[in-house]
């Protein structure tokens, strides 16, 4: 098959390097079968990747092209190399997706005792809503997720923790008057503010409100948890919040006054998810109990 990835490290090492000679002898070959090689690519793909002149060499168009999808394609040839040469788990390399309201307050704890249980593993995170995630865990951009499992079928579930829900309103609202739980009467024929419907708890939060009276804002729809506090603050409604979120962040914040809020449906099941294709997950229980131990601590 060609080019062969050799051939690719060759072409590579060419542009690395800006002329013929110096990555002859770094790659220990003869500068006139290094040429060959490079020609021999040229005339498969029928296309010219280098300009030779005096002063060395340069990519053309279609070369800059080919280097580009080369060097990925060497950097996820030499990721295969390693994972099967490595008894980490996840093969050393974890790649987790989870929603924003979960990540920033769950993660730095746990990562950190993952890290001492196993200082080899590469953690690496990235935040998206609830359907990116599940296109993610779909493609195998994502090794495991940190999500709701309801939306997320024919998957392995974890069950992490349970997480109850709280409100944040003004601090003159009338709703700050008082310390103890919110109930569902407190939002009868209230403005419930929340994030835009690619989040299940914007999902919830409608639920909520067909149940108790409330009325989700159709006029302000969140892009963060941030933005719902900014706009709890400005007297706009009443954010419904995660606990996670509320425990650990919003109730530093001056500006709004938060309360638990105790009604049927006000929470929502948190899981590590991962694809049921491919057998045995080498890692999946230790980064499941790291989570859970985490979650408790603050949930507490």
């Amino acid at each position: 098959m060609r080019p062969t990835l050799r051939q690719l490290e060759y072409i590579v090492t060419v542009h690395r390097l800006g002329r013929f000679n110096l990555a002859a002898e770094v790659l220990n070959v003869s500068q006139p079968s290094l040429s060959a090689q490079i020609a021999a690519v040229e005339n498969e793909l029928d296309v010219r990747l280098f300009e030779r002149n005096r002063g060395g060499v340069q990519l053309t168009a279609k070369g800059a092209d080919f280097v580009d999808r080369a060097q990925k394609i060497l950097r996820e040839v030499q990721d295969l190399r390693t994972a099967m040469a490595s008894d980490l788990p996840f093969a050393g390399r974890l790649r987790l997706g989870v929603l924003p309201s979960i990540g920033p307050y769950l993660l730095p704890q746990a990562v950190r005792e993952l890290h001492r249980l196993e200082p080899g593993l590469r953690v690496l995170v990235r935040e998206e809503n609830t359907k990116d995630l599940e296109a993610g865990l779909k493609s195998g951009r994502f090794d495991v997720i940190i999500s709701t499992p309801e939306d997320h079928p024919n998957t392995i579930q974890n069950r992490l923790f349970n997480e109850r829900l709280w409100i944040a309103v003004a601090s003159d609202d009338p709703m700050a008057c008082s310390a103890a739980p919110a109930s569902a009467i407190d939002l009868d024929r209230r403005l419930l503010l929340t994030l835009d419907q690619s989040h299940r708890i914007s999902r919830i939060v409608y639920a909520l409100a067909a149940e108790t009276g409330g009325v989700v804002s159709d006029e302000y729809e969140g892009t963060s948890m941030d933005s719902l506090l900014l706009m709890a603050a400005s007297g706009a409604g009443v954010a419904i919040l995660p606990d996670l979120f509320a425990r650990m962040h919003a109730m530093h914040r001056s500006e709004v006054t938060l309360r638990p809020l105790q009604a049927e449906n006000a929470d929502r099941d948190i899981a590590l998810l991962a694809r049921r294709e491919g057998g045995e997950i080498n890692g999946l229980s230790l980064v499941t109990e790291t989570l859970r131990k985490a979650a408790a601590a603050i949930l507490q």
